[in-house]
């Protein structure tokens, strides 16, 4: 099969105008950047369609080595609705340039189920995440000139907790120490790097409502504390204007199109194991106003993003899916029922089986906040009949709506049974109002362990005593209402990366706590998981290259 860059290179694009004029989005409104890429201004959204579309959740089981394809299910599920006559648009994050030149090689989908022009949409894009990169280090740079020139003063500030951030997998980056070589280059002092996805600007950008309270929340960022220790925010530096200017096009959402050339959004990026993983508010509600169905994903497994979804997104947005999607593949279970990886090709009935447990413990949860909940299997050219009868007849067996989807080898018609399962439950059973797992009244160490408890299945929660000097700060501002966004490892449902399946109760450690106070939410961070990740032995930057002006090794 060809590779998806030269699946992509296939396709006669339409123009974007067309794209979106079947989808009723004025064309007078677009603003281009280039033929087949455009935004959309945010105050096109009308919260009367919101109400009255359909929205569907993509997740997964836990991640594995071996991928799980949601977002290829995700375009690929889209297609096959707008072949049966669904108005339908697919709503994304924005792929991040660091997963892209380390581990995965690209995040637009995946075969003939991608949304286009692939290179542009992994590569730089419309800028929105460079517009976020210096918008975060500009409120550094303006931050350290405020310490610099307040030093020895009465409005000194006594700690500084804001970092830097950068859209590049860099280890070294993690903590560096800054202002060095004599006082006219700064004030010497540690700070660190984190990934540009992990920005509390990031968060704002995908939970604002529109660019005032973009504004309003980019204010409340709390940077550093005075002798006193009182919070000293953005709003205190008097730069939130500024920052906004730089946003103002970035809060705008990017329409694209698919394979089969129906309407795409694509805006915002943050990643699931490390911030709250979905994409703009602003994008799912503009596609909730011109289509009757749109889908959206989470980020990672259902215990990271799923979660953080229901809790956090839905709960700020006002909106509810009508069902959740389970993404599952074959050679993911047999890595959670203990295959080993090397042998994770060759049927092994016994290990799916066992890793039944897992996508089990993922059904449980998504049903636990009301949601009905569909299982498809993504199907690999490895599979074998008798394995994907496993998965099925569990299926039946359990009550859980069951398809196969096959969008990366044969696009929407690969998704057909997918999206009819999907209309079906969507016409016949909706979800009802989401249940969520915590209620803002509850404080945040109540809310940790019962996420804790009732999603990962931890039999207990330990603080470190860094983290619980964080706590007695959280109650002093008075933000104990504030959901909670659980950093932890994708790999498992615990805080250890090693331990597959569904592990046995384990004591879950909080080892740090960040406010990010504009956002709206309180940062967990568990085990040993980092903000700024590193690059695998030989990154994916090995294999890309532009060749007689074709980009090859984006796949």
């Amino acid at each position: 099969m060809k590779s998806d860059i030269e699946i992509a290179h296939s396709i006669s694009l339409q123009p974007i105008e067309k794209v979106a004029e079947k989808v009723g989005i004025p064309t007078q409104e677009l603003h281009n950047y280039g033929k087949y890429i455009a935004k959309i201004p945010h105050n096109l959204i009308d919260e009367q369609k919101v109400a009255k579309s359909n929205l569907i959740l993509v997740t997964a089981i836990t991640p594995t080595k071996t991928g799980i394809g949601k977002t290829t299910v995700s375009i690929g599920l889209s297609l096959g609705m707008n072949k049966l006559n669904k108005k339908t648009i697919v709503a994304l994050r924005e792929p991040s340039l660091g997963p892209c030149f380390g581990m995965k090689g690209g995040a637009a989908g995946g075969g003939y189920s991608q949304v286009l022009p692939m290179e542009n949409i992994n590569l730089h894009f419309t800028g929105d995440f460079h517009a976020i990169t210096s918008s975060h280090n500009m409120i550094t740079a303006l931050l350290d000139n405020y310490v610099y020139r307040n030093r020895g003063t009465e409005k000194a500030l006594k700690d500084v907790i804001w970092k830097r951030v950068l859209d590049v997998n860099d280890r070294n980056l993690r903590y560096v120490v800054t202002g060095l070589r004599g006082t006219e280059n700064g004030i010497p002092g540690e700070s660190g790097f984190e990934i540009t996805p992990a920005s509390e600007i990031m968060a704002i950008l995908c939970l604002a409502k529109d660019i005032d309270d973009l504004k309003t929340r980019i204010e409340k960022i709390i940077l550093g504390f005075t002798m006193s220790g009182e919070p000293f925010t953005v709003k205190d530096l008097g730069v939130a204007g500024a920052i906004t200017v730089l946003l103002k096009d970035a809060v705008n959402p990017n329409v694209v199109q698919s394979t089969e050339h129906s309407a795409a959004l694509i805006h915002g990026g943050p990643f699931a194991n490390i911030a709250h993983g979905c994409n703009s508010i602003i994008a799912t509600k503009t596609a909730m106003t011109y289509a009757d169905y749109v889908i959206t994903e989470a980020g990672f497994g259902a215990d990271l993003g799923a979660e953080k979804f229901y809790n956090i997104k839905c709960r700020a947005a006002g909106i509810s899916p009508k069902v959740t999607i389970l993404v599952a593949t074959i050679q993911g279970l047999k890595m959670h029922g203990d295959v080993p990886l090397d042998a994770i090709k060759t049927e092994n009935k016994e290990g799916v089986q066992k890793g039944l447990l897992n996508l089990a413990k993922h059904v449980d949860n998504i049903r636990s906040f009301g949601q009905n909940v569909i299982v498809t299997l993504n199907k690999f050219g490895t599979d074998t009949q008798a394995e994907t009868d496993i998965v099925k007849e569990y299926c039946e067996a359990n009550n859980i709506k069951f398809a196969i989807n096959e969008g990366f080898a044969k696009g929407g018609e690969g998704c057909l049974d997918l999206a009819k399962a999907v209309i079906e439950c969507i016409e016949q059973q909706p979800s009802p109002a989401l249940a969520y797992t915590y209620d803002e009244k509850d404080s945040i160490v109540e809310k940790v362990e019962k996420v804790a408890r009732k999603i990962y299945g931890a039999k207990s929660v330990n603080f470190s005593s860094a983290a619980k000097k964080k706590l007695q700060m959280v109650t002093k501002l008075g933000i104990e209402h504030y959901p909670i966004c659980i950093a932890k490892t994708q790999y498992s449902f615990s805080d250890n990366a090693q331990a597959y399946g569904v592990p046995a109760p384990f004591d879950f450690t909080i080892n740090d706590i960040a406010i990010n106070n504009g956002a709206g939410f309180v940062v967990v961070i568990a085990g040993s998981i980092m903000r700024m990740p590193g690059l695998p032995k030989i990154p994916q930057a090995n294999h890309i290259d532009l060749i007689d002006g074709e980009i090859i090794g984006l796949s």
